[in-house]
């Protein structure tokens, strides 16, 4: 039993928090931390930093580029998902409500291994909002800090693409369409 205890107490302090440089801000780029735990952040005008420029492959134009850069100016609310994934499947035609209301998405389709099965998904659903395929998570790495097994989630760049909320959960459109309003109608 003491073995066991033991054994225990190793594994934890092993899996511990890290400090490293990568879970805190530095300089303007946005490094992600979740103060306290929320699952639904703000960032004020003040406190927003520049996302990082995210380019990859568009999941249905092989070997077209897609990237944030395309979108310059404009607020973009990014949404992480897989075909997968059983609360993406409820949230996609969410963000399709929103495509069609004039709210710019880019979807990052990550860990879809089979591009055929992610298309698929996409042509059922009637999707017409652009993704990034990422099946090895390289674009999603750029995003430092930012927790990487909480899919679906949603990140909401102001029209300079710096972050300005992040919702760590499947979101509604009325989530997110009050957040793009106010962030369109800033100067």
């Amino acid at each position: 039993m003491k073995r066991l205890v033991l054994g225990v107490v190793a594994v934890l302090a092993l899996a511990g928090c890290s400090t490293g440089k990568d879970a805190v801000v530095q300089g303007s780029s946005f490094s992600f931390v979740s103060p306290g735990g929320k699952v639904d952040i703000t960032y004020d005008l003040a406190e927003r930093q520049t996302a990082p420029v995210l380019a990859g492959e568009d999941l249905m134009n092989d070997g077209k580029q897609l990237s944030l850069a395309d979108y310059a100016g404009k607020v973009v609310v990014l949404n992480l998902w897989g075909q997968w994934c059983g609360p993406c499947r409820t949230e996609v035609p969410e963000m399709e409500a929103l495509a069609k209301q004039g709210v710019q998405v880019v979807g990052i389709d990550v860990r879809d291994p089979a591009r055929e099965v992610a298309q698929d998904f996409v042509r059922d659903r009637q999707l017409t909002y652009p993704s990034i395929y990422d099946p090895d998570g390289r674009v999603l790495l750029k995003l430092k800090g930012y927790p990487r097994n909480i899919i679906p989630s949603t990140i909401v760049l102001d029209k300079q693409h710096r972050v300005a909320a992040v919702f760590l959960r499947q979101v509604l459109a009325q989530d997110v369409l009050p957040v793009t309003q106010r962030l369109n109608a800033e100067g």
